[in-house]
């Protein structure tokens, strides 16, 4: 059923140095306690339960299982304060093969037409369809064309009403498959976007700097890495167009060891507020014209193509049995259009921003 975001706030203020204290066992009872505080802070009970939280405490299923549920808390509070106290719808789900989620969405809201925050925990056996996706990128030896599996991860896509305040989309996941002969593969794989409707460099720079120093904590190699690559990624073939202005993006990482790859998406996940919200609190206000308005519509037209063609994430979901339909397609905008040979004019806004679609540019350097 429906639950305020300001539930629980006073945990939820400290979750994630909480988390911490969970993640290297702390004082016995004392620590469990705390697990059990820390869930006061979720938009739900967590999906395995605080008992099994605590249980796996040290294990990263455990730990990626409450950096996800913080996550979750963190940016549906942000935007909920945004938006003049706007509730989240909460509804929590149950795979009937294993796991379940959690789907916060605000809908209709005074700033955002349409925002959504979820989280999956599932495990099982992967179906024959997801098993050849998967071997498109690995080489898995399955037992009968079996492959249990445990995925879990925190998705967003966030729609404002206003054409000046872009569209974000995040999501940073964890995947264990187990082989026929026992050993276990895992993977990180996430990032984080911008699509915005009309180009504004200074936000482009800020968005780009914010997720550059998050990287950067790390290796400085790795944002000019996860930057192409997002920017390959996001690329709607058929348009000649990326969705958006980029970000970082990855997928099937698992080097150099499991604690710094899980320290790295730590900070990315922690980056995701800084990066956006002061964009939204920028433009939320900005006037717009009927015509700015069409032009975004037109916009997320390119948005949901993306997502329903090309998008890695939608299409295991689909092929993945007892997914539930309703939190994968989250993604789509409330509204779009499509408009037979729109092209805008030369010199326009609009232009300028298809010209950054086209040619990514360095927003850095």
């Amino acid at each position: 059923s429906p639950q305020r975001p300001g539930r629980g706030g006073s945990a939820a203020a400290r979750h994630y140095s909480t988390s911490a204290l969970v993640c290297t066992g702390g004082p016995g009872a004392a620590a469990e306690e705390e697990v059990r505080r820390l869930c006061q802070g979720f938009m739900a009970p967590p999906v395995s339960g605080p008992q099994e939280l605590w249980r796996r405490r040290r294990d990263m299923r455990g730990r990626m299982e409450l950096l996800i549920m913080e996550t979750q808390a963190e940016v549906c509070r942000a935007l909920a304060a945004l938006d003049r106290g706007a509730a989240f719808a909460v509804n929590t789900w149950e795979r009937k093969e294993g796991g379940g989620g959690i789907s916060c969405v605000l809908q209709d809201g005074h700033i955002f037409e349409k925002a959504g925050v979820n989280v999956s925990v599932v495990f099982g056996n992967l179906s024959a369809e997801a098993v050849q996706q998967m071997k498109s990128r690995k080489t898995l030896k399955d037992k009968d064309g079996k492959l249990p599996f445990c995925a879990m991860g925190v998705s967003s896509v966030i729609h404002p009403k206003n054409p000046h305040v872009p569209t974000v989309h995040f999501n940073y996941r964890y995947f264990e498959i187990e082989e026929a002969d026992g050993t276990k593969q895992w993977w990180f794989g996430g990032g984080t976007d911008l699509t915005p409707t009309y180009l504004n460099k200074e936000d482009a720079v800020h968005f780009h700097k914010t997720l550059k120093e998050a990287c950067d904590k790390h290796d400085p190699k790795l944002y000019p890495k996860y930057k192409k690559w997002c920017d390959d990624y996001f690329y709607i073939k058929h348009r000649g167009e990326r969705r958006g202005i980029g970000g970082i993006f990855f997928d099937d990482l698992d080097s150099p060891s499991k604690e710094e790859v899980f320290q790295f998406v730590q900070s990315c996940a922690k980056a995701i507020v800084p990066c956006y919200i002061p964009i939204v609190k920028k433009h939320c206000h900005d006037p717009f014209t009927p015509e700015e308005k069409l032009w975004q519509q037109l916009r997320r037209g390119r948005y949901v193509e993306f997502n329903l063609v090309y998008d890695r994430g939608t299409k295991f979901g689909l092929a993945t049995p007892g997914s539930r339909i309703e939190s994968i397609l989250m993604s789509l905008p409330l509204t779009a259009r499509w408009e037979y040979m729109h092209t805008p004019p030369e010199n326009s806004r609009e232009a300028e921003i298809l010209e950054v679609l086209r040619n990514p540019k360095d927003w850095v350097h």
